[in-house]
């Protein structure tokens, strides 16, 4: 049972309006702002992932509720600051070097941030650099992700660069042509194949 009936409903609804509503409203009467969050707006999105793991809702549903979670993310992320509220891990993600596909990407991006983790979305075409800036901000898991078979090889490359110097972030991988073999033939720590499980796989990788 949802903190906020409303707020939950509104959310796995796609209703960004009665989200951006609601929210404030909750803000306005002074309530908890982290409740508002572990309460109702992380187990929303943790039951449209559910949806669409049993095939009951797909892509533009998910986007559609993911976009409404983030406004009202937009709302209480400056309060959440000032309660000391701590998210549950901090990650990384980003397309590889070579590939200009996000969508994918923008999708696990907003299922983790709403299954409160804190993500830097480091966009598109990323080379090694970018993924050791973020380590080096505090990431703990780095996400990878590619969408045609000629950029894939280039997770090898991050995976090599970060596990031949002993680094301890857990790298993870997805998209279109990745499959489970090619994580273990690369030594990626884990892969998943939709954004649901991406979550999983963030949890498992901080357990």
């Amino acid at each position: 049972m949802a903190g906020n009936e409303e707020l939950f409903n509104a959310i796995i609804k796609g209703k960004r309006k009665d989200v951006i509503a609601i929210v404030q409203a909750e803000i306005d009467a002074k309530a908890n702002v982290e409740e508002i969050l572990m309460e109702s707006m992380i187990p929303a999105m943790r039951e449209i992932g559910d949806r669409f793991t049993r095939n009951e809702v797909y892509v533009p549903e998910m986007l559609i509720a993911a976009r409404a979670m983030q406004s009202g993310l937009d709302l209480i992320d400056p309060l959440l600051a000032d309660t000391g509220h701590e998210p549950l891990g901090k990650v990384a993600i980003g397309t590889v070097k070579g590939d200009l596909h996000d969508i994918g990407k923008n999708l696990v991006a907003m299922m983790v941030k709403g299954a409160g983790y804190e993500v830097m979305d480091l966009g598109v075409d990323c080379d090694v650099s970018k993924f050791e800036e973020a380590v080096d901000n505090g990431a703990q898991v780095i996400m990878l992700s590619a969408l045609l078979t000629t950029t894939m090889p280039y997770m090898k490359e991050i995976v090599d660069h970060f596990k031949g110097k002993g680094s301890s972030v857990k790298i993870l991988i997805g998209g279109a042509p990745v499959t489970q073999e090619y994580a273990d033939e690369i030594g990626a720590d884990g892969y998943s194949s939709d954004a649901n499980e991406a979550v999983t796989s963030v949890e498992q990788a901080l357990a």
